[in-house]
């Protein structure tokens, strides 16, 4: 007789500073089932291993991998393992900032969401979402998600509302105020704001005419401004500090990305010669 499975229950959650996100919460379960029960948020999940099967509005749904399930706020849910190994799912919950109640009726019909990009930009948001100091990212990958969204629940959607084509004046008034910001960073939201303009609109603007999104021109000033204190002798410690990095890990995973090295070793690197003047860019990548 085979050996019974352990019963499995991890969970991980926590509150992201990223306007919208209620809670983001990865959880790993065998045996455990959801009973009937409701949210007050919109429940953005993906299945990483195994599958979920649950009941909502009566009807019986499924969550295989290549699915994004969005289940609307108010609106009764279970959920239980369709396999016997149980399941590994990631989940966002969104308050209704990014999706409106108009939606609940289309969500309600069609929850499960078989969108190969969709399943890819979520999946993206969840990396930026573990990493503090990266919201930007997080909130700009956000923002897309709420657009193709509402692009599948509703695809009338954007004939109501049209957006102006991405122009190159739209995204250089971005790139202005993120050279403003490049230490005390800067809220897409804000961003959004100050500019008058849709959050997906600047994104696409700004990817548009640069080749680069917002949050990774914003990384790449910071880390040319990293170089420069290192080169100067600064620890990485201090460095990462002024230059707007959340801590220490957060500057060395951004600085190896784009330098190749962690900034510890490129300070160690300088000969006793090298100063102020033989630092590159602040705009370098290389």
């Amino acid at each position: 007789m085979a050996a019974r499975q352990p019963v499995t229950q991890e969970v991980t959650a926590w509150r992201p500073r990223v306007p919208g996100v209620t809670e983001v919460f990865h959880a790993h379960f065998t045996e455990y089932a959801y009973p009937m029960h409701v949210h007050d948020a919109w429940t953005l999940l993906i299945v990483d291993d195994g599958a979920v099967r649950y009941d909502l509005e009566r009807h019986e749904h499924g969550t295989p991998g290549d699915t994004v399930s969005l289940l609307p706020p108010h609106v009764p849910h279970n959920g239980s393992p369709a396999t016997a190994d149980g399941f590994r799912k990631r989940v966002v919950y969104l308050d209704g900032t990014l999706l409106g109640e108009d939606l609940i009726g289309a969500a309600v019909d069609g929850p499960d969401l078989r969108d190969p990009l969709l399943r890819r930009r979520v999946g993206q948001l969840h990396s930026a979402l573990a990493r503090p100091g990266d919201e930007l990212e997080a909130e700009s990958r956000l923002t897309l998600i709420g657009e193709r969204l509402r692009g599948l629940l509703r695809p009338r959607l954007a004939s109501e509302r049209p957006e102006r084509p991405p122009g190159p004046a739209l995204a250089r008034s971005l790139r202005e105020l993120l050279d403003e910001r490049v230490a005390d960073g800067l809220a897409l939201e804000e961003a959004a704001r100050l500019l008058h303009a849709h959050p997906a609109h600047l994104v696409r603007a700004f990817s548009g005419a640069y080749g680069i999104a917002p949050h990774q021109y914003l990384m790449s000033r910071r880390v040319g401004r990293a170089r420069r204190l290192l080169l100067d002798g600064v620890p990485p410690g201090e460095t990462a500090a002024a230059t707007g990095f959340y801590d220490q890990a957060h500057l060395t995973r951004h600085f190896r990305k784009l330098v190749g090295v962690p900034p510890g070793r490129y300070r160690d690197s300088a000969g006793p010669s090298a100063g102020p003047s033989a630092s590159p860019s602040p705009r370098s990548l290389t």
